[in-house]
């Protein structure tokens, strides 16, 4: 027979949103229901960001050794055990695991249910041998890589980001299908460790990026030996084991010994029968207002789920605005203005608010852009990395987007939320001061940027000084 649980939250699934829901809710005082059927801290824990960063700085450490001339440092070609490689990243995944455990939750007091979930009603929902009865539900069930039906694929062996950091073999040359953030990270990783690589995307990689920055990583990428095929739309796979061809709709083939299929991302929904709980779903996930509630007005989705921005920050703040509204009654909503994120390509991306093509669009001839080159930092000079830029959108003295490309752009980033999410003035970031050198004097400059016309080019300026020395 079935046991029933009453409760005043159940969340589903135990990924970054669902985790941070579950644990700020109990130590809140609610009493929570946690369901999870697969490996707990979700994608991003076992098959997403810290794998895939993990990957990376094994990558970084190698290319280090072959690079060193400009240092005076002698390169030497790394020898890399790549099943060394995976066994740290699997020891950092292994390191962090404790945090998002079943163990861990159980005690903070969550009940944890071993079991995928499904809807009964609006109301219940079974996992397992168990019937759960909430008084509000959270969704948190993320997303899986979307596998297009390319013709040949389903009969070939092929890799996604949930696969592929369990390869221990170097492939001798990985084809990517895809040339996002997740197929552009693996391309350059992968060409560091000694594998050869080829990014077969179908119209321009990294699109989602400003194109002007997007080239400076793009072409850094290529430098390193990565070849880059855009337009390239793949129209059959076959092959076998070690010997995989893909085809593109020009009729080339493309010839290489595994293939990674980095294509996008689907909402995890068909198994939760949404329909019985009234919930309603599109394309790219399940509908939600701006307080990320869905058409049961008792059940909240968050995190790659429901759509909009997928990345484990999003679903980490949407669990903060669910925890508002579920345990306090607040009136709290969604925003995405001060949201920022980074592909950790060498050199990294970053974004956050207005791009510069949006802003225009938005604010005309009101918008107007400041720029900062790397190369005019003194750090990144000390460092090499003066591959870099930053663009600040500004309208009325206030930041409405940044965008960066460059070494650590994704720890640079992190001011531009701040001012967006604050409204704070350019005026704010020219007034801090930063440690010498510093990358972070990038922000303060461009910032600077922004005044520089307003008082070395302004005639009042000069005559109030004059003024001033006459005294």
């Amino acid at each position: 027979m079935s046991e029933t649980i009453n409760t005043d939250i159940c969340v589903i699934g135990g990924g970054s949103g669902g985790l941070s829901v579950a644990a700020g809710a109990v130590q809140m005082g609610a009493d929570v229901v946690l369901v999870e059927g697969g490996a707990m801290g979700g994608d991003c824990l076992n098959y997403g960001c810290v794998p895939s960063k993990a990957l990376l700085a094994a990558a970084k450490h190698a290319h280090a050794m072959t690079t060193g001339k400009a240092f005076g440092i002698t390169p030497v070609a790394p020898k890399v055990d790549f099943a060394a490689v995976q066994a740290h990243v699997a020891g950092v995944i292994a390191g962090i695991a404790p945090h998002d455990s079943v163990e861990r939750f159980e005690g903070l007091g969550v009940r944890v249910i071993e079991a995928y979930g499904r809807f009964l009603s609006p109301r219940e929902l079974q996992a397992g041998g168990t019937v759960i009865r909430a008084r509000r539900f959270v969704i948190a069930t993320g997303s899986s890589p979307l596998v297009p039906p390319i013709p040949g694929l389903d009969k070939v062996p092929y890799l996604t980001n949930e696969t592929i950091f369990a390869n221990t073999d170097l492939p001798d040359h990985l084809i990517i299908i895809g040339g996002g953030p997740i197929g552009m990270e693996m391309a350059q990783a992968h060409r560091r460790l000694g594998a050869k690589v080829t990014v077969l995307e179908g119209m321009k990689a990294l699109g989602k990026d400003d194109p002007e920055l997007a080239t400076i990583a793009l072409d850094r990428i290529r430098a390193e030996g990565v070849t880059i095929i855009e337009g390239a739309m793949v129209t059959g796979v076959g092959g076998k084991a070690g010997a995989i061809s893909v085809t593109t709709g020009d009729g080339t083939i493309h010839k290489g010994s595994h293939l990674l299929v980095a294509v996008g991302r689907r909402a995890n929904t068909a198994a939760l029968d949404l329909a019985k709980a009234g919930v309603e779903a599109g394309r790219t996930g399940i509908t939600v207002d701006a307080r990320l509630k869905t058409t049961n007005r008792r059940i909240y989705a968050i995190g790659d789920v429901a759509g909009g921005l997928q990345f484990t920050h999003m679903a980490g703040y949407q669990a903060g605005v669910v925890i508002r509204s579920a345990l306090f009654a607040l009136p709290s909503r969604a925003a995405t203005a001060h949201i920022p994120w980074a592909t950790y390509t060498d050199p990294e991306l970053a974004h956050v608010g207005l791009s510069e093509a949006d802003a225009r669009a938005q604010y005309g001839s009101r918008l107007e852009v400041v720029r900062f080159a790397f190369a005019d930092n003194d750090r990144a000079r000390a460092e090499r990395a003066t591959d870099g830029l930053i663009k600040v959108m500004v309208v009325k003295g206030r930041p409405v987007g940044a965008s960066i490309v460059g070494t650590q752009a994704g720890e640079l980033i992190g001011l531009w939320s701040l001012a967006i999410a604050n409204r704070l003035k350019m005026g704010a970031i020219a007034a801090m001061v930063t440690p010498y050198p510093t990358l972070a004097e990038i922000n303060k400059r461009a910032a600077g940027a922004y005044f520089t016309p307003r008082l070395f080019d302004n005639p009042m300026v000069k005559r109030i000084v004059g003024l001033v020395q006459r005294f």
